[in-house]
């Protein structure tokens, strides 16, 4: 056998190891083997073939597969068996090609070729620790516990931003959305509220409703954020058994300010929320004002200047906090602006192929009470939901002034939004209003093109401004 020839089938060997495992040992003498590893490897092709034949057919029940715990288990377990079986067939036919019998530049040739190759199979391996990952994020994360039904077609989860930075005692809740989501469209509407809402009144037969029969109206000491720290305080008056008391006061004054039942809620420590945003490799946001970067008792260090932007999880979250020369309501729909383009950067190539350092970022910095068993349908509507265009709204100047507002003014234009963003006739309004001009101010800021508004005063206080929409601060990219 010529040395050409020689090198040629040696190199083949490899090839087809990469291409088919197995077929190498089959041409080469261990047939035993080379059966064997066929075998398992057309298995799980076939395997792979269902799965996308699978989702085709019923992507649910893909979605269903992949977020339980054992399922997980099992693919870890197939892709640490497979990479480290291909990684010792490829070393095989490396060998069976017979190396010894080539002149030294051949032989490092070929070995430098198998370093290579061995890549593949190490992928793999990396995938299944990913895997791994994936799977202890989603038992620590996820309960168990039954899923909740959609309320009138809609999922709505309440979101939480907490800060339990330097200086600060616990976590309290400084960013407050209720994402509303159909079930079956996946259209959603963003609602925000300040945390310096004030004459908060809860629905009847709600624990709070007990707690607080006259509502939560105390003036400037009594603030939406101010409920979740006064929940804590106050555990043993909440029902045996409640695990956070601040959580279910919170969610039950968001339910009684908006009219919607909240199934799930979201809280995210804003030092998780940078290791997110850094797992996903960073965001594309473009800034529409200089932002400053620290303030507030530390120096500025420095800015975010205004125009397309790629921010990594420090300046995100810088760009969502600051608060150095803007407002509240301003930073409320940056962070709004934020919250978007996270959910646009989610997209089933950047989970594949980044979800192990997702899975750790995740790791004791986020709470939730969603149960495994309604991942999957919550997965299914979150794929609807970014082929649709989010809407959001902001319950602060213009549209009405968080510390005196006419509470039916919040819930139809909840009503109104969620009408709209479906295509929806719009309902009619309930009630007339004793406040006329805050109604009227709620109507035009829903249906207008947004805009810059007017500086609202609010007495004994700095002038208070928002432009109340996303876009008039920042758009996703």
């Amino acid at each position: 056998m010529g040395r050409r020839h020689h090198r040629r089938r040696a190199v083949t060997l490899l090839l087809l190891t990469l291409v088919l495992p197995g077929s190498a040992q089959l041409v080469a003498g261990r047939r035993e083997v080379g059966r064997l590893a066929l075998r398992v490897w057309l298995s799980l092709v076939g395997v792979l073939v269902l799965g996308g034949l699978l989702a085709l057919v019923s992507r649910p029940a893909v979605l269903w597969l992949l977020t339980r715990g054992w399922m997980l288990l099992l693919a870890q377990v197939v892709l640490v068996v497979v990479a480290v079986g291909w990684a010792a067939l490829l070393v095989d036919a490396w060998r069976l090609g017979r190396p010894d019998r080539l002149p030294m530049g051949d032989r490092r040739g070929l070995l430098g070729g198998l370093v290579v190759l061995l890549l593949v199979p190490g992928l793999v391996g990396w995938t299944g620790v990913g895997v791994g990952q994936a799977r202890g994020a989603l038992t620590s994360l996820f309960g168990t516990g039954e899923a909740a039904a959609a309320a009138h077609g809609r999922y709505n989860v309440l979101l939480l931003g907490g800060d339990s930075g330097k200086g600060r005692v616990g976590l309290r809740p400084d960013s407050i959305q209720l994402a509303s989501v159909d079930a079956q469209t996946g259209r959603s509407v963003l609602f925000g509220f300040s945390r310096e809402t004030e004459d908060i009144h809860f629905r009847p037969g709600s624990t709070m409703a007990r707690l607080m029969p006259e509502g939560w109206a105390c003036g400037d000491d009594c603030l939406l954020n101010g409920l979740y720290t006064w929940g804590q305080d106050h555990a043993k008056l909440f029902p045996a058994g409640t695990k956070d008391p601040g959580l279910v006061a919170t969610k039950e004054a968001v339910e009684g300010l908006t009219g919607l039942d909240v199934q799930y809620y979201v809280m995210v420590d804003l030092r998780g929320f940078a290791s997110i945003i850094n797992a996903v490799g960073g965001l594309d946001v473009e800034v529409q004002r200089r932002t400053p970067i620290g303030g507030n008792g530390s120096p500025i260090s420095g800015y975010i200047e205004p125009g397309p932007q790629h921010l990594d999880g420090y300046h995100a979250l810088w760009y969502a906090r600051s608060r150095v020369g803007s407002t509240n309501y301003e930073r409320m729909a940056r962070q709004r602006c934020v919250t978007t383009a996270l959910v646009k950067e989610l997209d089933p190539q950047t989970l594949l192929l980044r979800f192990g350092r997702i899975a750790e970022a995740t790791t004791g910095l986020i709470r939730t009470d969603i149960p495994q068993d309604a991942l999957a349908d919550l997965a299914d509507v979150a794929v609807r939901t970014k082929q649709e265009k989010i809407t959001s709204v902001n319950f602060v100047p213009p549209l009405i002034k968080p510390w005196d507002y006419d509470p039916q003014v919040v819930r139809s234009t909840v009503a109104k939004a969620i009408a709209r963003s479906e295509d929806a006739p719009t309902p009619k309004p309930a009630a007339a209003s004793p406040k006329p001009s805050a109604a009227a101010s709620a109507t035009s800021s829903a249906t207008a093109t947004p805009k810059t508004p007017a500086v609202m005063e609010r007495p004994g206080t700095d002038p208070d401004a928002d432009t109340g929409d996303l876009a008039s601060v920042c758009s996703a990219g």
